[in-house]
Protein backbone atom coordinates (compact mmCIF):
# COMPACT_ATOMS: atom_id res chain seq x y z
CA UNK A 1 0.00 0.00 0.00
CA UNK A 2 2.69 2.43 0.83
CA UNK A 3 4.31 1.85 -2.54
CA UNK A 4 0.61 2.53 -4.37
CA UNK A 5 0.35 5.31 -2.11
CA UNK A 6 3.94 7.07 -3.12
CA UNK A 7 2.76 6.47 -6.95
CA UNK A 8 -0.46 7.46 -6.33
CA UNK A 9 0.84 10.63 -4.55
CA UNK A 10 3.60 11.26 -7.43
CA UNK A 11 0.83 10.83 -10.29
CA UNK A 12 -1.35 13.48 -8.65
CA UNK A 13 0.78 15.98 -7.84
CA UNK A 14 2.25 15.53 -11.41
CA UNK A 15 -1.18 15.73 -13.01
CA UNK A 16 -1.83 18.34 -11.01
CA UNK A 17 1.10 20.20 -11.54
CA UNK A 18 0.33 19.85 -15.17
CA UNK A 19 -2.84 20.99 -14.86
CA UNK A 20 -2.25 24.45 -13.22
CA UNK A 21 0.93 24.41 -15.74
CA UNK A 22 -1.58 24.23 -18.23
CA UNK A 23 -3.76 26.77 -16.65
CA UNK A 24 -1.27 29.13 -16.01
CA UNK A 25 -0.17 28.85 -20.01
CA UNK A 26 -3.82 29.34 -20.88
CA UNK A 27 -4.54 31.99 -19.07
CA UNK A 28 -1.31 33.74 -19.82
CA UNK A 29 -2.00 33.17 -23.60
CA UNK A 30 -5.17 33.95 -23.68
CA UNK A 31 -4.22 37.52 -21.88
CA UNK A 32 -1.59 38.11 -24.80
CA UNK A 33 -4.28 37.31 -27.14
CA UNK A 34 -6.10 40.20 -25.92
CA UNK A 35 -3.30 42.36 -25.19
CA UNK A 36 -2.49 41.78 -29.01
CA UNK A 37 -5.62 42.48 -30.36
CA UNK A 38 -6.10 45.82 -27.96
CA UNK A 39 -3.01 47.03 -29.65
CA UNK A 40 -4.15 46.20 -32.92
CA UNK A 41 -7.28 48.18 -32.15
CA UNK A 42 -5.39 51.20 -30.86
CA UNK A 43 -3.76 51.18 -34.68
CA UNK A 44 -7.62 51.20 -36.19
CA UNK A 45 -8.45 54.16 -33.54
CA UNK A 46 -5.28 56.52 -34.44
CA UNK A 47 -6.24 55.98 -37.96
CA UNK A 48 -10.07 56.80 -37.37
CA UNK A 49 -8.62 59.47 -35.46
CA UNK A 50 -6.22 60.77 -38.25
CA UNK A 51 -9.48 60.48 -40.79
CA UNK A 52 -11.32 63.14 -38.67
CA UNK A 53 -8.28 65.88 -38.79
CA UNK A 54 -7.56 64.96 -42.72
CA UNK A 55 -11.18 65.60 -42.72
CA UNK A 56 -11.51 68.81 -40.75
CA UNK A 57 -8.32 69.85 -42.37
CA UNK A 58 -9.45 69.45 -46.17
CA UNK A 59 -12.23 71.68 -44.93
CA UNK A 60 -10.62 74.13 -43.42
CA UNK A 61 -7.99 74.53 -46.61
CA UNK A 62 -11.18 74.59 -48.82
CA UNK A 63 -11.88 77.48 -46.77
CA UNK A 64 -8.59 79.66 -47.15
CA UNK A 65 -8.60 78.21 -51.01
CA UNK A 66 -12.17 79.76 -51.11
CA UNK A 67 -11.03 82.99 -49.44
CA UNK A 68 -8.76 83.90 -52.20
CA UNK A 69 -12.01 85.26 -54.53
CA UNK A 70 -11.80 88.79 -55.20
CA UNK A 71 -14.58 88.85 -57.89
CA UNK A 72 -18.50 89.35 -57.52
CA UNK A 73 -19.79 87.43 -55.10
CA UNK A 74 -22.76 84.71 -55.96
CA UNK A 75 -21.84 85.43 -59.37
CA UNK A 76 -21.86 82.81 -62.32
CA UNK A 77 -17.97 82.89 -61.99
CA UNK A 78 -18.38 82.95 -57.74
CA UNK A 79 -20.61 79.76 -58.22
CA UNK A 80 -18.10 77.94 -60.37
CA UNK A 81 -14.97 78.85 -58.30
CA UNK A 82 -16.93 77.14 -55.40
CA UNK A 83 -18.51 74.37 -57.12
CA UNK A 84 -14.37 73.27 -58.48
CA UNK A 85 -13.53 73.50 -55.09
CA UNK A 86 -16.05 71.29 -53.43
CA UNK A 87 -16.04 68.49 -56.42
CA UNK A 88 -11.52 68.66 -55.76
CA UNK A 89 -12.25 68.19 -51.86
CA UNK A 90 -12.98 64.23 -51.21
CA UNK A 91 -14.57 65.41 -47.68
CA UNK A 92 -16.36 68.12 -48.83
CA UNK A 93 -20.04 67.56 -49.98
CA UNK A 94 -21.10 71.57 -50.61
CA UNK A 95 -19.88 75.30 -49.85
CA UNK A 96 -21.92 77.84 -48.71
CA UNK A 97 -21.36 81.95 -48.77
CA UNK A 98 -23.27 84.08 -46.80
CA UNK A 99 -22.79 87.49 -47.32
CA UNK A 100 -24.56 90.45 -46.02
CA UNK A 101 -26.74 90.85 -48.87
CA UNK A 102 -26.39 87.60 -51.10
CA UNK A 103 -25.88 84.38 -49.85
CA UNK A 104 -25.28 80.84 -52.74
CA UNK A 105 -23.64 77.37 -52.50
CA UNK A 106 -21.75 75.65 -54.78
CA UNK A 107 -24.17 73.92 -56.66
CA UNK A 108 -25.90 77.60 -58.06
CA UNK A 109 -28.75 77.15 -55.46
CA UNK A 110 -30.03 80.26 -53.58
CA UNK A 111 -30.20 78.88 -50.05
CA UNK A 112 -32.25 81.95 -48.46
CA UNK A 113 -31.91 83.19 -45.34
CA UNK A 114 -31.04 79.66 -43.63
CA UNK A 115 -30.22 80.23 -39.68
CA UNK A 116 -27.14 79.90 -38.59
CA UNK A 117 -26.27 76.72 -37.29
CA UNK A 118 -25.40 76.58 -33.44
CA UNK A 119 -21.45 76.72 -32.93
CA UNK A 120 -20.00 73.11 -31.14
CA UNK A 121 -16.25 74.52 -30.80
CA UNK A 122 -13.59 75.92 -32.30
CA UNK A 123 -10.88 74.65 -34.46
CA UNK A 124 -8.54 77.62 -34.01
CA UNK A 125 -7.63 80.05 -36.50
CA UNK A 126 -10.90 81.41 -36.55
CA UNK A 127 -12.54 78.24 -37.82
CA UNK A 128 -15.81 77.27 -35.96
CA UNK A 129 -17.76 74.07 -36.08
CA UNK A 130 -21.27 72.80 -36.02
CA UNK A 131 -22.05 69.56 -35.98
CA UNK A 132 -26.15 69.88 -36.14
CA UNK A 133 -26.23 71.89 -39.15
CA UNK A 134 -29.25 71.27 -40.97
CA UNK A 135 -28.62 70.02 -44.84
CA UNK A 136 -29.49 72.23 -47.27
CA UNK A 137 -31.21 69.30 -48.71
CA UNK A 138 -33.87 67.52 -46.81
CA UNK A 139 -33.64 63.97 -46.22
CA UNK A 140 -30.22 63.26 -47.14
CA UNK A 141 -27.35 62.29 -43.47
CA UNK A 142 -26.44 64.49 -41.03
CA UNK A 143 -23.71 67.18 -42.12
CA UNK A 144 -20.72 68.75 -40.33
CA UNK A 145 -20.17 72.33 -40.77
CA UNK A 146 -16.99 73.99 -41.07
CA UNK A 147 -16.91 77.51 -40.93
CA UNK A 148 -15.32 80.84 -41.04
CA UNK A 149 -16.12 84.35 -42.21
CA UNK A 150 -18.71 84.27 -45.08
CA UNK A 151 -17.56 81.39 -46.23
CA UNK A 152 -18.77 77.32 -44.88
CA UNK A 153 -18.40 74.28 -45.69
CA UNK A 154 -20.53 70.58 -45.56
CA UNK A 155 -18.76 67.57 -44.53
CA UNK A 156 -21.61 64.46 -44.40
CA UNK A 157 -20.90 63.37 -41.17
CA UNK A 158 -20.09 60.04 -42.33
CA UNK A 159 -16.56 60.72 -43.78
CA UNK A 160 -15.64 61.30 -40.00
CA UNK A 161 -15.81 57.45 -39.45
CA UNK A 162 -14.93 56.62 -43.24
CA UNK A 163 -12.06 53.69 -42.28
CA UNK A 164 -11.78 50.27 -43.37
CA UNK A 165 -12.74 47.91 -40.33
CA UNK A 166 -13.12 44.59 -39.91
CA UNK A 167 -16.84 43.42 -39.84
CA UNK A 168 -16.90 42.33 -36.18
CA UNK A 169 -15.47 45.64 -35.22
CA UNK A 170 -17.50 48.96 -33.91
CA UNK A 171 -16.26 52.18 -34.31
CA UNK A 172 -17.79 55.54 -32.40
CA UNK A 173 -16.26 58.81 -33.32
CA UNK A 174 -16.90 61.40 -30.22
CA UNK A 175 -16.84 64.79 -29.99
CA UNK A 176 -16.86 66.82 -26.34
CA UNK A 177 -18.15 63.07 -24.88
CA UNK A 178 -20.98 62.97 -27.41
CA UNK A 179 -21.30 60.65 -30.41
CA UNK A 180 -21.34 62.38 -33.89
CA UNK A 181 -20.50 59.51 -36.32
CA UNK A 182 -19.76 55.91 -36.20
CA UNK A 183 -19.93 52.49 -37.62
CA UNK A 184 -22.07 49.64 -36.14
CA UNK A 185 -22.59 52.31 -33.33
CA UNK A 186 -25.99 51.01 -33.07
CA UNK A 187 -24.51 47.60 -31.45
CA UNK A 188 -24.73 46.66 -27.57
CA UNK A 189 -21.51 48.94 -26.66
CA UNK A 190 -21.29 50.46 -24.04
CA UNK A 191 -19.85 53.66 -25.40
CA UNK A 192 -20.36 55.59 -22.27
CA UNK A 193 -18.73 53.79 -19.86
CA UNK A 194 -15.98 53.07 -21.88
CA UNK A 195 -15.26 57.27 -22.11
CA UNK A 196 -16.24 57.80 -18.32
CA UNK A 197 -13.85 55.03 -17.03
CA UNK A 198 -11.26 54.85 -19.95
CA UNK A 199 -11.49 51.09 -19.49
CA UNK A 200 -9.39 48.56 -21.71
CA UNK A 201 -11.86 45.62 -21.55
CA UNK A 202 -14.87 44.14 -19.90
CA UNK A 203 -16.60 40.78 -20.19
CA UNK A 204 -18.19 41.47 -23.65
CA UNK A 205 -15.65 43.67 -25.97
CA UNK A 206 -12.01 45.21 -25.74
CA UNK A 207 -11.76 48.40 -26.61
CA UNK A 208 -8.81 51.03 -27.62
CA UNK A 209 -9.27 54.96 -27.70
CA UNK A 210 -7.89 58.01 -29.20
CA UNK A 211 -8.34 61.43 -28.01
CA UNK A 212 -7.51 64.61 -29.76
CA UNK A 213 -8.32 68.34 -29.24
CA UNK A 214 -12.15 67.25 -28.17
CA UNK A 215 -12.13 64.56 -30.27
CA UNK A 216 -12.31 60.73 -29.72
CA UNK A 217 -11.96 57.39 -31.74
CA UNK A 218 -13.61 54.68 -29.87
CA UNK A 219 -13.02 51.10 -31.61
CA UNK A 220 -14.23 47.85 -29.66
CA UNK A 221 -14.99 44.32 -30.68
CA UNK A 222 -16.58 41.45 -29.16
CA UNK A 223 -14.34 39.34 -27.23
CA UNK A 224 -16.18 36.56 -28.86
CA UNK A 225 -14.59 37.51 -32.15
CA UNK A 226 -11.01 36.94 -30.58
CA UNK A 227 -9.54 33.60 -32.24
CA UNK A 228 -9.93 30.58 -29.67
CA UNK A 229 -8.21 28.20 -31.91
CA UNK A 230 -4.61 28.98 -29.63
CA UNK A 231 -6.13 27.91 -26.67
CA UNK A 232 -7.50 24.40 -28.81
CA UNK A 233 -3.62 24.09 -30.22
CA UNK A 234 -2.12 24.42 -26.71
CA UNK A 235 -3.96 21.94 -24.77
CA UNK A 236 -4.20 19.44 -27.67
CA UNK A 237 -0.19 19.33 -27.65
CA UNK A 238 -0.41 19.32 -23.80
CA UNK A 239 -0.63 15.61 -23.81
CA UNK A 240 2.76 15.07 -25.40
CA UNK A 241 4.95 17.12 -23.41
CA UNK A 242 4.13 20.33 -21.39
CA UNK A 243 7.60 21.77 -22.60
CA UNK A 244 6.55 21.09 -26.31
CA UNK A 245 3.24 22.75 -25.11
CA UNK A 246 5.14 25.38 -24.13
CA UNK A 247 6.70 26.12 -26.72
CA UNK A 248 4.22 25.88 -29.53
CA UNK A 249 2.14 28.24 -27.29
CA UNK A 250 5.14 30.90 -27.72
CA UNK A 251 5.81 30.24 -31.13
CA UNK A 252 1.90 30.20 -31.83
CA UNK A 253 1.69 33.66 -29.97
CA UNK A 254 4.50 35.03 -31.90
CA UNK A 255 3.10 34.40 -35.17
CA UNK A 256 -0.28 35.70 -33.62
CA UNK A 257 1.58 38.87 -33.12
CA UNK A 258 3.80 39.19 -35.95
CA UNK A 259 3.47 42.09 -38.42
CA UNK A 260 1.34 41.82 -41.43
CA UNK A 261 3.55 41.12 -44.71
CA UNK A 262 5.65 43.72 -46.39
CA UNK A 263 3.51 44.02 -49.42
CA UNK A 264 0.36 44.21 -46.62
CA UNK A 265 1.75 47.13 -45.17
CA UNK A 266 2.47 48.66 -48.25
CA UNK A 267 -1.01 48.91 -49.47
CA UNK A 268 -2.48 49.96 -46.15
CA UNK A 269 0.64 53.20 -45.98
CA UNK A 270 -0.71 53.87 -49.16
CA UNK A 271 -4.58 53.51 -48.10
CA UNK A 272 -3.76 55.89 -45.30
CA UNK A 273 -1.42 58.25 -46.80
CA UNK A 274 0.97 57.53 -44.37
CA UNK A 275 4.05 59.27 -47.30
CA UNK A 276 5.45 62.49 -46.55
CA UNK A 277 7.35 64.76 -48.60
CA UNK A 278 10.97 65.91 -47.75
CA UNK A 279 13.26 68.43 -49.88
CA UNK A 280 16.82 68.03 -50.74
CA UNK A 281 17.65 71.85 -51.74
CA UNK A 282 19.16 72.64 -55.40
CA UNK A 283 22.16 75.16 -55.30
CA UNK A 284 23.19 77.45 -58.30
CA UNK A 285 26.96 76.98 -58.00
CA UNK A 286 27.45 80.44 -59.14
CA UNK A 287 25.74 82.34 -56.46
CA UNK A 288 25.15 79.95 -53.85
CA UNK A 289 21.22 80.75 -54.12
CA UNK A 290 18.91 77.59 -53.17
CA UNK A 291 16.87 77.81 -56.73
CA UNK A 292 14.57 74.63 -56.07
CA UNK A 293 14.92 71.13 -54.46
CA UNK A 294 14.11 67.61 -55.40
CA UNK A 295 11.34 66.13 -53.82
CA UNK A 296 11.69 62.90 -52.37
CA UNK A 297 9.07 60.58 -50.31
CA UNK A 298 9.34 59.44 -47.14
CA UNK A 299 7.17 56.84 -45.50
CA UNK A 300 6.28 57.56 -41.74
CA UNK A 301 4.75 55.01 -39.55
CA UNK A 302 1.47 56.16 -37.43
CA UNK A 303 4.14 55.10 -34.56
CA UNK A 304 6.21 57.63 -35.77
CA UNK A 305 9.29 55.47 -37.10
CA UNK A 306 10.65 56.08 -41.08
CA UNK A 307 10.69 53.25 -43.51
CA UNK A 308 14.31 53.70 -45.58
CA UNK A 309 12.94 54.12 -49.08
CA UNK A 310 15.14 51.35 -50.78
CA UNK A 311 13.35 49.04 -48.47
CA UNK A 312 9.43 50.20 -49.82
CA UNK A 313 10.14 51.73 -53.43
CA UNK A 314 11.16 48.38 -55.32
CA UNK A 315 8.41 46.75 -54.10
CA UNK A 316 6.23 49.76 -54.77
CA UNK A 317 7.19 49.71 -58.23
CA UNK A 318 6.96 45.61 -58.73
CA UNK A 319 3.46 46.12 -56.61
CA UNK A 320 2.15 49.02 -59.21
CA UNK A 321 2.02 50.67 -56.02
CA UNK A 322 4.23 53.69 -56.81
CA UNK A 323 1.30 54.98 -59.50
CA UNK A 324 -0.76 56.24 -56.06
CA UNK A 325 2.74 57.01 -54.00
CA UNK A 326 3.25 59.05 -56.99
CA UNK A 327 -0.11 60.85 -56.89
CA UNK A 328 0.39 61.73 -52.72
CA UNK A 329 3.57 63.11 -53.59
CA UNK A 330 2.53 65.64 -55.70
CA UNK A 331 -0.26 66.58 -54.11
CA UNK A 332 2.15 66.69 -51.37
CA UNK A 333 4.10 69.28 -53.06
CA UNK A 334 1.27 71.07 -53.91
CA UNK A 335 -0.20 71.34 -50.26
CA UNK A 336 3.35 72.10 -48.86
CA UNK A 337 4.49 74.48 -51.39
CA UNK A 338 1.91 75.87 -53.38
CA UNK A 339 2.23 79.39 -51.46
CA UNK A 340 5.93 79.67 -51.80
CA UNK A 341 5.92 79.05 -55.58
CA UNK A 342 3.84 81.41 -55.96
CA UNK A 343 6.08 83.99 -54.04
CA UNK A 344 8.94 82.96 -55.69
CA UNK A 345 8.88 82.06 -59.64
CA UNK A 346 12.70 81.49 -59.58
CA UNK A 347 12.00 78.38 -57.22
CA UNK A 348 11.14 74.97 -58.44
CA UNK A 349 10.16 71.80 -57.40
CA UNK A 350 11.90 68.45 -59.34
CA UNK A 351 9.35 65.43 -58.94
CA UNK A 352 10.27 61.95 -60.04
CA UNK A 353 8.67 59.56 -62.12
CA UNK A 354 8.44 55.57 -62.29
CA UNK A 355 8.73 54.11 -65.42
CA UNK A 356 5.35 53.13 -65.89
CA UNK A 357 3.86 56.96 -65.86
CA UNK A 358 6.21 57.73 -68.26
CA UNK A 359 5.42 54.78 -70.52
CA UNK A 360 1.84 55.71 -70.13
CA UNK A 361 1.74 59.36 -69.88
CA UNK A 362 -0.71 59.25 -67.00
CA UNK A 363 1.28 61.74 -64.56
CA UNK A 364 -0.11 64.64 -66.81
CA UNK A 365 -3.54 64.72 -65.96
CA UNK A 366 -2.75 63.79 -62.17
CA UNK A 367 -0.16 67.12 -62.37
CA UNK A 368 -2.66 69.27 -64.04
CA UNK A 369 -5.07 68.44 -61.71
CA UNK A 370 -2.75 69.33 -58.33
CA UNK A 371 -2.26 72.80 -60.25
CA UNK A 372 -5.63 73.62 -61.16
CA UNK A 373 -5.87 76.63 -58.51
CA UNK A 374 -3.36 78.36 -60.89
CA UNK A 375 -0.66 79.22 -58.07
CA UNK A 376 2.24 77.20 -59.49
CA UNK A 377 3.27 77.59 -62.96
CA UNK A 378 4.36 74.56 -64.90
CA UNK A 379 7.85 75.83 -65.87
CA UNK A 380 7.94 75.24 -61.79
CA UNK A 381 7.92 71.87 -62.34
CA UNK A 382 10.57 69.78 -63.25
CA UNK A 383 9.63 66.02 -64.00
CA UNK A 384 12.65 63.74 -63.56
CA UNK A 385 13.12 60.52 -65.01
CA UNK A 386 15.54 57.35 -64.82
CA UNK A 387 16.91 55.40 -67.20
CA UNK A 388 14.78 52.72 -66.62
CA UNK A 389 11.61 54.60 -67.47
CA UNK A 390 13.04 54.80 -71.50
CA UNK A 391 12.89 50.63 -72.21
CA UNK A 392 9.89 51.97 -74.22
CA UNK A 393 11.45 54.72 -75.59
CA UNK A 394 8.69 55.63 -78.42
CA UNK A 395 6.22 55.88 -75.58
CA UNK A 396 9.03 57.89 -73.62
CA UNK A 397 9.39 60.34 -76.10
CA UNK A 398 5.73 61.15 -76.58
CA UNK A 399 4.74 61.56 -72.73
CA UNK A 400 7.83 63.86 -73.00
CA UNK A 401 7.02 66.07 -75.17
CA UNK A 402 3.68 66.16 -74.46
CA UNK A 403 4.43 67.21 -70.83
CA UNK A 404 7.07 70.00 -72.72
CA UNK A 405 4.68 71.49 -74.76
CA UNK A 406 2.66 72.25 -71.39
CA UNK A 407 5.59 73.84 -69.78
CA UNK A 408 6.89 71.79 -67.47
CA UNK A 409 10.76 71.31 -67.41
CA UNK A 410 12.02 67.44 -68.20
CA UNK A 411 15.30 65.79 -66.53
CA UNK A 412 17.04 62.63 -67.05
CA UNK A 413 18.34 61.29 -63.22
CA UNK A 414 21.05 59.35 -62.63
CA UNK A 415 22.76 59.79 -65.56
CA UNK A 416 25.33 57.49 -66.52
CA UNK A 417 23.85 54.46 -64.81
CA UNK A 418 21.36 52.90 -67.08
CA UNK A 419 22.62 51.11 -70.70
CA UNK A 420 20.61 53.40 -73.06
CA UNK A 421 22.00 56.85 -72.20
CA UNK A 422 23.97 57.39 -75.26
CA UNK A 423 21.56 55.57 -77.65
CA UNK A 424 18.63 57.80 -76.61
CA UNK A 425 19.75 60.73 -75.18
CA UNK A 426 19.47 62.79 -78.46
CA UNK A 427 15.96 61.45 -78.92
CA UNK A 428 14.69 62.69 -75.44
CA UNK A 429 13.03 65.95 -75.18
CA UNK A 430 15.05 66.97 -71.93
CA UNK A 431 16.11 69.99 -70.64
CA UNK A 432 18.31 69.12 -67.88
CA UNK A 433 20.71 66.36 -67.28
CA UNK A 434 21.49 64.93 -63.45
CA UNK A 435 24.76 63.41 -62.96
CA UNK A 436 24.94 60.44 -60.86
CA UNK A 437 26.40 60.52 -57.20
CA UNK A 438 28.94 57.73 -58.58
CA UNK A 439 30.22 60.19 -60.81
CA UNK A 440 30.70 62.89 -58.32
CA UNK A 441 32.24 60.94 -55.91
CA UNK A 442 35.46 60.08 -58.50
CA UNK A 443 36.26 64.14 -58.70
CA UNK A 444 40.07 64.50 -57.47
CA UNK A 445 40.34 60.27 -57.66
CA UNK A 446 42.69 58.05 -59.38
CA UNK A 447 39.34 55.96 -60.49
CA UNK A 448 39.24 54.87 -63.69
CA UNK A 449 36.19 56.10 -64.41
CA UNK A 450 37.14 59.70 -62.62
CA UNK A 451 37.01 61.04 -66.54
CA UNK A 452 34.07 60.16 -67.29
CA UNK A 453 32.63 63.33 -65.42
CA UNK A 454 34.13 65.61 -67.51
CA UNK A 455 32.48 63.49 -70.77
CA UNK A 456 29.65 63.63 -69.31
CA UNK A 457 29.83 67.74 -68.97
CA UNK A 458 31.13 67.96 -72.09
CA UNK A 459 28.20 65.55 -73.93
CA UNK A 460 25.42 67.62 -72.00
CA UNK A 461 26.62 71.10 -72.98
CA UNK A 462 26.69 69.81 -76.63
CA UNK A 463 23.26 69.30 -76.57
CA UNK A 464 22.06 72.54 -74.50
CA UNK A 465 21.40 71.30 -71.57
CA UNK A 466 21.49 72.37 -67.78
CA UNK A 467 22.89 69.98 -65.67
CA UNK A 468 22.42 69.20 -61.76
CA UNK A 469 25.14 67.18 -59.91
CA UNK A 470 24.01 64.83 -57.71
CA UNK A 471 25.76 63.54 -54.03
CA UNK A 472 28.10 66.68 -53.80
CA UNK A 473 29.35 66.56 -50.56
CA UNK A 474 32.99 68.64 -50.40
CA UNK A 475 34.20 72.01 -51.26
CA UNK A 476 36.78 70.53 -53.27
CA UNK A 477 33.45 68.74 -55.56
CA UNK A 478 31.44 72.17 -55.89
CA UNK A 479 34.60 74.06 -57.10
CA UNK A 480 35.53 71.47 -59.70
CA UNK A 481 31.77 70.99 -60.67
CA UNK A 482 31.82 74.95 -60.85
CA UNK A 483 35.02 75.41 -62.82
CA UNK A 484 33.52 72.42 -65.36
CA UNK A 485 30.59 75.09 -65.90
CA UNK A 486 27.49 72.63 -63.83
CA UNK A 487 24.83 74.94 -63.29
CA UNK A 488 23.51 73.31 -60.15
CA UNK A 489 23.96 71.12 -57.27
CA UNK A 490 22.22 69.29 -54.53
CA UNK A 491 23.64 67.33 -51.69
CA UNK A 492 25.03 66.75 -48.15
CA UNK A 493 27.77 69.68 -48.75
CA UNK A 494 24.65 72.03 -48.79
CA UNK A 495 21.62 69.96 -46.97
CA UNK A 496 20.28 66.94 -46.45
CA UNK A 497 16.32 66.30 -47.46
CA UNK A 498 14.06 68.55 -45.28
CA UNK A 499 10.71 68.44 -43.48
CA UNK A 500 8.38 71.05 -45.98
CA UNK A 501 8.54 73.37 -42.67
CA UNK A 502 12.58 72.93 -42.67
CA UNK A 503 13.02 73.73 -46.13
CA UNK A 504 11.33 76.74 -45.82
CA UNK A 505 13.20 78.08 -43.57
CA UNK A 506 16.52 77.37 -45.44
CA UNK A 507 15.03 79.37 -48.24
CA UNK A 508 15.34 82.22 -45.44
Amino acid sequence: MGRFKIVATAAVSGLLGMAVAAALTSYASWSRVVSDEQSLLKIFSERAMKNVENSLGQGRAAISSLAQWDGEFCSPEHVAFMRRITINTRAIEEVRFTGNDTQCNSWGDEVGNNKEPEVDGALGDGFELALRAEPHIQGIDPITLVRRGPYSVIINTSRLSDVILNEQLNLAIFYQNRIVSGLRVQDAVPWADVMSRQRERDDSHVYAVTKRNGWAAVVAEPITALPSSFKQELLRALPTSLIIGLLIAALAAKLFSQRRSPLSELKSAVQQREFVVHYQPIIALNSGECVGAEALVRWIRPDGSMVSPDKFIPLAEDSGLILDITDQVIKGVVDDLEQVLANNRGLHIAINLCAEDIKSGRFIAVIETALHNGLISHEQIWLEATERGFIDIDAAVGSLQKAKALGFHVAIDDFGTGYSSLQHLQRLPIDVLKIDKAFVDTIGTSSASSSVITHIIAMAKTLNLQIVAEGVETEAQANYLKAQGVEYAQGWLYSKALPAKDFVNFLG
